[in-house]
C-alpha cells in the first residue's frame, strides 16, 4: 500500500515527494512514530496552504480574458468573470480568483509595450515574484516584446509558455475558404510551424508553442499544456493545479482523483493507520455525519453538488431530479440502512486491495475510514465521468 500514492494512471505525474514518502515508509519501520507523525504533518500543512499564481500577458484581442473564463469554469456572463470584448480590457493587473479554490489566482497582465508598461520596467511593474508561471498568448504571431518578457522571465528563473489561441477559428476559416482541401491536422502543423519558425527568427532558441481553443479547451494543446505545468510545479502545489481544474476530460477527472486519493492516504496514517485496524464492523452514525461531509466536498469539487446540478439539468433541458437519477453519489448514503452501507463499502475495499497488492504490500493496514472515503470518492468521480459524456453528447 505504500507504492499506492503514486501507481495511478495520471500521466506519469507524481503528485507526494518519493524521498518523503520513503522517509515515511523508512520512520514507520523503524517504530519512529513521532517523526512519521512530524513528516505527514508538513506534507499536509504544505499541500493545504498551497497557493497559485498563474499570470498571463499579450496583445489587446488575444484571448486572455476568455481562457481565465474558461480555465475557472466561468462564463463570460457570470459574476466575477473576466471582461472580454473586442475592445482593449486590460490597462492595469487584474487578479481572478478560482471561484471553488480562493488560492488559486489567474493574473491578467497588461501586454508588455502598451503606454504604461514599458519593457524595461515591466517586471518590476507587475510584480514579477509572485507568479509561478507566465502564459505568453497571441492569437496570431508573437512579437519582439513577447520574446523580451520571454528573456527576461528566462534569465530570472521562471517558466513560461507561449500560448497560440483562437486555433478554432482559423480552422473554421480556412474550412470554409477551402472546403475541398481542408485538413485539420494540416492547418495546425502549419500554424505551429509559423509560430515556432517566427520565435526562432526573433530570438527564440527551441521554442515550445501551444495551440488552443478557449472554447474547446479539451482539444488541441491544451491538455499538454496542462501536464507541462504540472510536471514544472512543487509537488504540493500539484495538488490545487489539478483540482482547480475544470472536468473538460476523463483525464483531468482522473488526475482529480489521483490527488485526493493520496491525501486520504497522509489523513489515514496521521490518523494511526499503522496500527493493525481491521476493516470490520458496521458504519455508525457518527461515521454518516463524516462521511456526509466528505462526500459533500467531493461533490463540490467534481461539480456534482446540487448548484452545479441545477446548471447543468438547464444544459440538458431535464429537471434535477432526472439528472439525479443518472447518478449514485445523491443517494449514496441514504441507500436503505447503514448496515447495508457497510456491506457495500467492505466489498469496495476487498476489490481495492485485490487490485492494489493487497493490505499485505507494507506492514499496515488502514482504518475502515480509508475505504469509505476511497468508495465515496470513486463513486463521485464516476459520477462526473457520466456528466462529461452527458455534457459531450448533447452538443
Amino acid at each position: 500500500m505504500m507504492d499506492d500514492c503514486n501507481n495511478e494512471e495520471t500521466g506519469g505525474i507524481g503528485f507526494l515527494p518519493r524521498e518523503k514518502v520513503e522517509s515515511i515508509k523508512s520512520t514507520l519501520q523503524q517504530g519512529r512514530l513521532e517523526e512519521t507523525m512530524s513528516i505527514i504533518r508538513k506534507m499536509i500543512e504544505d499541500i493545504d496552504n498551497a497557493v497559485l499564481n498563474i499570470a498571463l500577458t499579450g496583445e489587446s484581442g488575444a484571448g486572455k480574458s476568455t481562457f481565465i473564463n474558461a480555465f475557472r469554469g466561468v462564463g463570460h456572463e457570470d459574476e466575477n468573470a473576466a471582461s472580454t470584448g473586442v475592445v482593449e480590457t486590460t490597462t492595469n493587473v487584474t487578479s481572478y480568483e478560482h471561484p471553488e479554490f480562493p488560492n488559486v489566482k489567474l493574473w491578467d497582465l497588461p501586454g508588455i509595450g502598451t503606454r504604461n508598461f514599458q519593457p524595461e520596467s515591466y517586471l518590476k511593474q507587475v510584480s514579477f515574484s509572485r507568479y509561478d508561471f507566465f502564459l505568453i498568448i497571441s492569437s496570431s504571431r508573437f512579437r519582439v516584446n513577447d520574446v523580451k518578457l520571454a528573456q527576461k522571465i528566462r534569465g530570472m528563473g521562471k517558466k513560461f509558455y507561449f500560448v497560440r489561441t483562437k486555433v478554432d477559428i482559423d480552422l473554421y476559416n480556412e474550412k470554409k475558404s477551402k472546403p475541398k482541401t481542408f485538413k485539420e491536422e494540416n492547418v495546425l502543423q502549419k500554424i505551429k510551424k509559423n509560430c515556432l519558425q517566427h520565435l526562432q527568427d526573433i530570438g527564440i532558441e527551441e521554442p515550445q508553442v501551444y495551440l488552443i481553443s478557449s472554447f474547446e479547451l479539451e482539444s488541441f494543446d491544451f491538455p499538454k499544456l496542462k501536464d507541462d505545468f504540472a510536471k514544472e510545479l512543487p509537488e504540493h502545489k500539484r495538488h490545487v493545479f489539478f483540482l482547480c481544474l475544470p472536468n473538460i476530460s476523463n483525464n483531468i477527472i482522473d488526475q482529480k482523483k489521483a490527488v485526493i486519493q493520496q491525501r486520504i492516504w497522509l489523513e489515514a496514517l496521521k490518523a494511526g493507520a499503522w496500527a493493525i485496524v481491521p476493516f470490520v464492523g458496521v458504519i455508525k452514525g457518527e461515521d454518516i455525519a463524516l462521511l456526509e461531509k466528505y462526500l459533500t466536498n467531493y461533490q463540490r469539487i467534481f461539480g456534482v453538488d446540487d448548484a452545479t446540478l441545477c446548471k447543468i439539468s438547464k444544459t440538458l433541458k431535464k429537471s434535477s431530479e432526472e439528472v439525479k437519477a443518472l447518478l449514485k453519489s445523491p443517494h449514496l448514503l441514504t441507500i436503505k440502512k447503514h448496515k447495508n452501507i457497510s456491506e457495500k463499502f467492505l466489498k469496495f475495499a476487498e476489490v481495492f486491495c485485490s487490485v492494489n497488492g493487497g493490505l499485505l504490500a507494507a506492514p499496515l493496514y488502514f482504518r475502515k475510514s480509508y475505504y469509505t472515503q476511497l468508495y465515496c470518492l470513486e463513486t463521485v468521480a464516476n459520477d462526473a465521468k457520466i456528466l462529461l459524456s452527458k455534457l459531450c453528447s448533447s452538443v
